[in-house]
């Protein structure tokens, strides 16, 4: 089976990182498209030397054949549910106490490797993508947007699960039917019944999730996933770490370089997160951010007439797909109808990456004329949802991180005060991130905010940034090299979420730095083509 392009998409996405949990009420996402395959064998306690073993199969079920020059290798290891809070982590009292969780690796290997620096532990962003799966796709170098051979020459690349993504002890409580309920509502409930309804659909999947975690919700957060990247480290047998995440994955690297600074090697933080942001202020920036995208869209496809099927007002065609949306939503073959919430994640899967504004245009265009298939296509690979209704965990790990980290909760009032201020505001995307904060809101259980200082006796960090990025904000790169006190900041001025390896310019200031840990000269700014 050779790649289709539904699974190029898929991997772009899952590159591209997720959006914070304000999208969507069950927590915004972005796909992965990982089985449900078990990854090595026996977990190996903590301290101790994972055994690895051959999986090539993994590979094969992602993508249909392995890499012609990588050997796949997976193996477990059990950390604690409960680092504590001490220097180095250590036992806790506190909920979890005593219990592991295991966390699945996989290692691909080049057959062509030399002169091996070590490993390059990766991780997707979300939270909630799969470090397994970004490992093999990565590692099926530059023709299929992966890794170049440099890179891949000189290290091994890592990925792992973290804690409660798909294959290390995953969270499981949002049931498909409540997720099908969450990207079908109107992305701007405007009456108060219709957001009346959007609150009890928030309340109703937090009180599934709290019935069935308790008090061990808080532990999925961020600093405790940080505290197992470093057994991660001593499990491939690494004195420091060298690390490559995207969007959130940034956070995640951010908060290891605060707790281990003398164990950084060298870490790439691609689309950035400001971790000094709240969940207002980071929502209302993926709104700007998202506007900021749309608008980039609207102007390319007047022109491109020729390829935007919608043009010249891009943005009228669009609005009034969601507007008919949401009195007579056009069915699809399977009887799921179009609403304007499929509608409106359409928009946004499209928007991820350049290559996908082209679809978007189209996926409207068939939509005016009775075809939703393109527009559930668009919104399935965003939703990483099967032909027969099925999600991953991927929504259930999101929401249990970003509501574990966040210790601000805006009541219903505020929420609705916001939706309309940022409906003036930001049009398309102001009242969607607005009502999305009812996610958080709505969490039950215990906070565990992640560190928010300097990263003092780490070698210098590079910090990536895209002009045009929707999710994660291009102010955010300054603001995240600033807070970190060694970050170093590389700007692609493009289009998109993220920007390694998309040019030649960017694809050489990293690969120097991983390889070399040269730093890119202050100011570099890499041209979008």
């Amino acid at each position: 089976m050779t790649r289709t392009p539904d699974r190029i998409r898929r991997f772009r996405l899952t590159l591209a990182g997720l959006a914070a949990a304000a999208l969507v009420a069950a927590g915004c996402t972005l796909p992965a498209i990982a089985p449900r395959t078990e990854v090595g064998g026996e977990a190996a306690a903590l301290g101790t030397a994972p055994t690895w073993r051959a999986c090539p199969e993994v590979a094969e079920e992602l993508v249909g054949r392995t890499a012609s020059t990588m050997r796949y290798e997976c193996a477990r290891i059990e950390v604690p549910r409960n680092w504590g809070t001490g220097a180095g982590g250590g036992a806790s009292a506190g909920p979890g106490a005593g219990q592991t969780f295991e966390i699945a690796l996989l290692r691909a290997r080049s057959t062509k490797q030399r002169d091996r620096i070590g490993s390059l532990v990766v991780n997707p962003g979300g939270p909630g993508g799969s470090g397994v799966d970004t490992a093999v796709y990565l590692s099926f170098g530059s023709a299929f947007g992966g890794l170049p051979a440099s890179i891949t020459d000189r290290f091994d690349i890592v990925g792992f699960d973290p804690r409660g993504v798909s294959r290390s002890s995953p969270v499981e409580c949002i049931p498909d039917a409540e997720l099908d309920a969450s990207f079908g509502y109107d992305p701007d409930p405007r009456s108060q019944e219709s957001f009346d309804g959007f609150v009890a659909l928030s309340q109703r999947i937090g009180r599934g999730c709290g019935d069935r975690y308790g008090d061990q919700l808080p532990l999925y957060g961020t600093e405790q996933a940080a505290r197992d990247m470093d057994a991660v480290r001593a499990a491939v047998g690494d004195d420091k770490l060298t690390y490559l995440g995207y969007s959130y994955g940034t956070l995640l690297g951010a908060t290891y370089a605060q707790l281990y600074p003398q164990r950084v090697r060298a870490l790439v933080l691609d689309g950035a997160v400001d971790p000094r942001q709240g969940l207002v202020a980071g929502s209302e920036g993926q709104a700007k951010g998202f506007e900021r995208a749309f608008g980039n869209f609207t102007t390319w496809c007047a022109a491109n007439a020729g390829r935007c099927p919608i043009a010249p007002d891009a943005r009228a065609a669009v609005t009034s797909a969601i507007d008919k949306a949401r009195v007579s939503p056009v069915r699809g073959d399977d009887g799921r109808e179009a609403t304007a919430g499929w509608v409106f994640y359409a928009i946004i899967s499209s928007l991820y990456t350049e290559s996908g504004w082209q679809e978007l245009a189209r996926a409207i265009d068939k939509l005016a004329g009775g075809d939703p298939s393109d527009v559930f296509r668009l919104a399935d690979a965003y939703a990483d949802r099967d032909s027969d209704g099925r999600y991953s965990n991927m929504f259930d790990a999101n929401l249990a991180v970003n509501c574990a980290d966040e210790d601000e909760k805006p009541s219903h009032e505020r929420i609705r005060q916001l939706q309309s201020q940022w409906r003036a505001k930001y049009p398309l995307f102001g009242p969607a991130l607005a009502v999305g904060l009812l996610s958080c809101a709505e969490w039950p259980g215990g906070r565990d905010p992640y560190p928010t200082g300097r990263a003092d006796g780490a070698p210098p960090i590079l910090v990536v940034g895209t002009t045009g990025d929707p999710a994660t904000p291009y102010e955010q790169t300054g603001a995240l090299a600033t807070m970190l006190g060694v970050g170093r900041v590389l700007t692609w001025e493009g289009e998109g979420h993220t920007a390694y390896p998309q040019t030649s310019c960017i694809t050489e200031a990293v690969d120097a730095y991983l390889i070399d840990l040269t730093v890119p000269r202050a100011g570099l700014r890499c041209p979008a083509r």
